[in-house]
């Protein structure tokens, strides 16, 4: 799961492209199938949302909650086409942008009724 906080006069004309981006860096990384996109947008009034000095009303901030297992140059390619494509995509300059990946173990995934260490059908590899 995704979540994608930013200003929302900012965000919220951008969800659906941006949403494209992240999901096809998903997909070219870590290679999630297209039907697994969970995308939760948190758009915040200006008054709000604090963010650090040097940064602009488009700093965005993604936070990729994955099962452990992604080796750590795939978390770090991860992470560099992020920047990459969102600002080619969407000239969102890398200094507006804050990416955090947090893992947890397989069994503290639940989804279909059981947790990730008792799915056996995942359609995607998460030791990359």
């Amino acid at each position: 799961m995704i979540v994608i906080y930013g200003i929302d006069k900012h965000l919220n004309p951008i969800k659906s492209q941006l949403s494209e981006v992240i999901h096809g860096c998903m997909q070219s990384v870590l290679g999630m199938p297209e039907d697994k996109r969970a995308h939760r947008f948190i758009p915040l009034a200006k008054e709000d949302f604090f963010y650090p000095g040097g940064r602009t009303d488009c700093y965005t901030v993604i936070e990729i909650n994955m099962m452990k297992g992604r080796k750590p140059e795939t978390q770090k390619a991860l992470i560099k086409a992020l920047f990459k494509e969102i600002e080619s995509a969407l000239g969102i300059n890398p200094i507006d942008i804050e990416i955090t990946i947090k893992e947890q173990e397989k069994y503290q995934w639940g989804f279909r009724g059981i947790t990730g260490d008792e799915a056996s059908d995942l359609k995607y590899n998460v030791d990359v």
